[in-house]
């Protein structure tokens, strides 16, 4: 096993991203987040970690210089249609000050994680500014548009994943292979439908065979705790499951055998792919959102490993993906 690397997380959210990380190998020295309930949520299931709750304005790149990594979420409402897609006229974008951490703590590596619409033509000028900038700083950095389905995880949830590291280190960099094998709703949510001794749970896992939408979660002034809009309830309904809310408690032994359930809390997080124990903080509307906004940390895991592979000096023949190691190490 490689040796631990040192990370700053910003826009940590609920810790998808940064817990992934963790899997991978990182340690992180870092982790900002404004929303009191996702920083509670870091603090409940990471109490070792120091967690910055507010603006990633008020961090400073200075203190963390020759971190090994600089990663996180930044905000997706300025690329989404959601969000009206404004991009950096929008005030909420953090991509500037993502690189403002960059340019003033030098990392090895960065990481950054945006929705599927930062990836079409509209924002292709944007996205190439933000390269030439880490050109500049001394970077090679690559946009891989990744689906988590790809990654085990029982949705599709796509995303635009930016990774620039130190030439040194790129060079040694690729994406990975995987493959592709997926895990459907019904798999990942069997064990949580049939704890209570539901007689319908096999039957309801046989339905839901499939991948399922993206799960939505939502923000302060649009959706609540429900798996979104008209069509994606839709389509979570033929996978057998009542997308109109959350559920306080899994299917029992008392329900009918052909009810429809909704997910519960745990269930959600499971379709992101979290770990079973990790727990989120706060009411029922503030712990989906924080579920249905993260990173999913099997996507991250994969990801950061490949991060890791690099900053360790491991090259991966690009053809042949085989790992070489070198002799090089971090510096």
């Amino acid at each position: 096993m490689t040796a631990e690397l040192s990370s700053v997380e910003i826009c940590a959210g609920a810790g998808g991203q940064a817990s992934g990380l963790e899997a991978a190998g990182f340690n992180h020295e870092l982790a900002v987040e404004i929303e009191p309930p996702a920083a509670a949520t870091l603090r409940l299931n990471r109490p070792e970690w120091n967690v910055h709750e507010g603006d990633v304005r008020e961090v400073s790149g200075k203190d963390y210089k020759g971190i090994d990594l600089i990663a996180g979420g930044v905000p997706c409402p300025p690329f989404s249609v959601a969000g009206k897609q404004l991009g950096e006229a929008d005030e909420r974008d953090l991509f500037p000050e993502a690189l403002r951490l960059v340019r003033e703590a030098r990392p090895a590596a960065v990481m950054l994680e945006n929705v599927k619409g930062l990836a079409s033509a509209r924002f292709a000028p944007y996205r190439q500014s933000i390269l030439e900038e880490l050109d500049q700083l001394g970077y090679d950095a690559d946009w891989k548009l990744l689906e988590a389905a790809s990654y085990g995880v029982p949705q599709l949830r796509p995303r635009f994943i930016l990774v620039g590291m130190k030439r040194k280190y790129f060079r040694k960099f690729t994406w990975g292979v995987h493959e592709g094998i997926t895990t459907t709703v019904g798999e990942a949510l069997h064990p949580f439908m049939a704890a209570e001794g539901w007689s319908g749970a096999d039957a309801w896992a046989a339905r839901a065979n499939r991948v399922a939408p993206t799960l939505v979660g939502g923000s302060k002034k649009h959706g609540g705790a429900d798996l979104g809009p008209t069509r994606a309830k839709a389509a979570w309904l033929t996978l057998g499951v009542d997308g109109r809310g959350i559920a306080d408690e899994a299917p029992n032994e008392d329900t009918p055998h052909n009810h429809i359930p909704r997910l519960t809390l745990p269930m959600a997080a499971a379709i992101q792919g979290f770990a079973h124990d990790w727990e989120f903080a706060g009411r029922k509307t503030a712990a989906y959102r924080q579920i249905g906004n993260a990173f999913p940390p099997p996507v991250a895991a994969a990801v950061g490993s490949q991060i890791m592979r690099a900053l360790h000096g491991v090259a991966v023949q690009r053809h042949e993906e085989r790992a070489v190691p070198l002799l090089s190490a971090v510096s």
